[in-house]
């Protein structure tokens, strides 16, 4: 099961019932000789959670080198217009805005070094701002070194709380607010920013994160 999910997602296929009936139950047949029906499979789905989650974390995750880089983006689970009609994650999906509008669904934080590999990840509601205290109680274990982060993260208290942790947060500066000073350094790296929006297009467009098959909370 689990092997099926992780090929359907990083594979080109849009719709994973024409996935699972013409290319796993067909083309794979010798590979999944007893490969239960389309209905059965769903069912099974959510068996594999908690296994999937544990693969993610022994071997899909990097270690932190002392250059991170964080980044929130938005997972609707359904369309604005639907969100007061959506029963599947009704009372935990939550409404919230973006850069790129309102979003009826949850935000997921992750953290990648300099290679471009994952360190950790928290899944919230759409409303939680990336500044949350709470956001970062997961992240701030695992980090240390420089944090590189858009300007979405500046708040006095998240860098004085980071920076007790040993993490230095470094963020640039809005165009409101009294100029300052970075070295030059920094400033090179904050541009380096774009390793993690290539995280998250792959995510979106490869992998298939944002998607409209949402038949339960565990699927």
């Amino acid at each position: 099961i689990m092997t099926i999910l992780l090929v359907f997602h990083f594979g080109t296929f849009a719709n994973f019932k024409h996935y699972y009936l013409h290319f796993i139950k067909v083309h794979l047949h010798s590979e999944f000789p007893s490969a239960v029906s389309y209905n059965r499979f769903v069912e099974l789905e959510s068996r594999v959670f908690f296994k999937l989650m544990l693969f993610l974390k022994l071997y899909a995750f990097g270690r932190c080198t002392g250059i991170s880089f964080v980044d929130s983006t938005m997972i609707p689970v359904c369309h604005n217009l639907r969100r007061y009609a959506n029963k599947v994650f009704k009372g935990i999906a939550t409404n919230g805005k973006g850069t790129m509008g309102w979003c009826h669904g949850f935000k997921l934080h992750f953290v990648c070094n300099d290679r471009g590999e994952f360190i950790t990840f928290c899944l919230t509601g759409a409303n939680v701002d990336d500044r949350n205290p709470k956001v970062w109680q997961v992240p701030a274990k695992e980090l240390y070194g420089k944090l590189f982060a858009d300007k979405g993260y500046i708040s006095p208290k998240l860098f004085e709380s980071l920076f007790d942790d040993g993490i230095h947060l470094v963020t640039g500066i809005k165009a409101n607010r009294k100029n300052r000073l970075m070295p030059l350094w920094d400033t090179i790296m904050l541009r380096k920013r774009y390793i993690i929006e290539c995280i998250n297009d792959m995510l979106k467009n490869t992998g298939k994160l944002v998607h409209s098959r949402h038949r339960s909370i565990n699927n």
